[in-house]
């Protein structure tokens, strides 16, 4: 539920915020990044603050997979941690749309497609993870902060404005406003990704050897089931 809650907020977040800049930006485009962009940031920081100690706040099935290839999650968990991230994106998404006087879904034709793009996710997405991963190693309290200003950054360095998220990449595309993507360009998005995600981690495993005692603290340091049941 906390994956769930909290991926849908940042999407309400990251399309609420396209929508709200581009009506008020008056044609430039520019500004309306920068909200877009200001307003994800924030949010992200607020959100892994909020839920990280429940669920570690992934928010990302990315981050996820990638965890629970260093054992920081039981493989077992991960279905239902994807599952709520989708359907979270969905529902946040969903709640933008009608937040904003639009169609509860309708598929957007905002182009992203191209060779540049693509490495821009994979970029992106590797940064992410590069981030977390040093972050959780020395100081997982500093890692909301790091992410936030990474993505933040991320949305201006890279071409793709920084999706670097799978679940955001899918529901995005049920948006046909300033933060939407084609269906047709969502499967490239999703394979530079993953990889991205796989790169960051494969290098940090090499350069921190015990990588995996970290991984259970990602994003932040959480309970898992049994400890929460145990303190109630």
């Amino acid at each position: 539920m906390a994956e769930a809650v909290g991926t849908a907020l940042l999407l309400a977040a990251v399309v609420g915020s396209g929508i709200m800049g581009e009506r008020l930006a008056g044609g430039n485009v520019a500004l309306a990044l920068l909200a877009n962009t200001l307003a994800t940031g924030a949010a992200l920081v607020a959100l892994i603050l909020t839920f990280g100690s429940i669920s570690g706040a992934h928010l990302n099935p990315a981050v996820t997979l990638a965890d629970a290839s260093q054992k920081g999650l039981p493989w077992s968990e991960v279905p239902a941690y994807l599952a709520a991230q989708l359907l979270g994106a969905l529902a946040g998404v969903a709640a933008a749309n009608l937040m904003f006087r639009e169609p509860f879904f309708f598929v957007s034709h905002h182009g992203r497609a191209g060779a540049a793009q693509i490495f821009s996710e994979f970029v992106a997405t590797f940064g992410l993870l590069s981030v977390i991963w040093g972050c959780v190693k020395l100081r997982s309290s500093a890692v909301p902060f790091a992410v936030g200003a990474y993505i933040t950054a991320a949305y201006w360095f890279t071409s793709s404005t920084s999706f670097a998220n799978p679940a955001v990449t899918l529901a995005r595309c049920a948006s046909d406003t300033f933060a939407g993507i084609r269906p047709v360009d969502v499967p490239a998005f999703l394979v530079a990704q993953l990889l991205g995600a796989l790169s960051a981690t494969l290098l940090f495993r090499w350069l921190v050897p015990s990588l995996p005692r970290s991984a259970p603290d990602v994003v932040v340091a959480h309970q898992n089931r049994d400890e929460l049941a145990a303190n109630r």
